[in-house]
């Protein structure tokens, strides 16, 4: 598995960042944003270091991943719909899954014109057990 040093991404996959692990398998890591935009944002990565979503060679599994933890979203948050999007800061692929719990009002609204949403410590702690679990039972069918 390649890690790239100063990534911090690779360094959450490492243990040496602490994060709210929602999902892992044998090639992705999954853990709830600590700047979400919604409660229950995830971002879902890559455990070896690929800097765009469209380098990760195993892509469908990636998506499959993606797949699995909207599941888990929509039957514990129970949103009205789920946002996908590829991009951000990092410079390690991410995909980012974020529960909506408002009408629609446009099919292309960008990521960037939703507000940040304050989630408490305990909130993110709760969310996070609920939706590993779920993922965890997903995750051996």
């Amino acid at each position: 598995m390649t890690h790239q040093d100063g990534c911090i991404f690779c360094q959450i996959i490492a243990g040496k960042i602490p994060s709210y692990k929602v999902y892992e398998d044998s090639l992705f890591f999954g853990f709830l944003d600590i700047n979400p935009r919604s409660k229950g944002h995830v971002l879902l990565i890559p455990k070896a270091h690929h800097r765009w979503t469209y380098d990760v060679p195993e892509f469908e599994q990636y998506w499959g991943a993606a797949l699995k933890i909207t599941h888990a979203i929509q039957k514990v948050l129970q949103p009205k719909w789920i946002k996908y999007y590829t991009f951000g800061e990092i410079a390690h692929a991410h995909i980012h899954i974020q529960p909506r719990y408002d009408e629609m009002k446009s099919a292309d609204e960008t990521p960037i014109m939703t507000p940040l949403e304050k989630v408490g410590a305990e909130e993110m702690v709760q969310i996070t057990k609920k939706l590993f679990a779920e993922t965890s039972q997903n995750n051996s069918k």
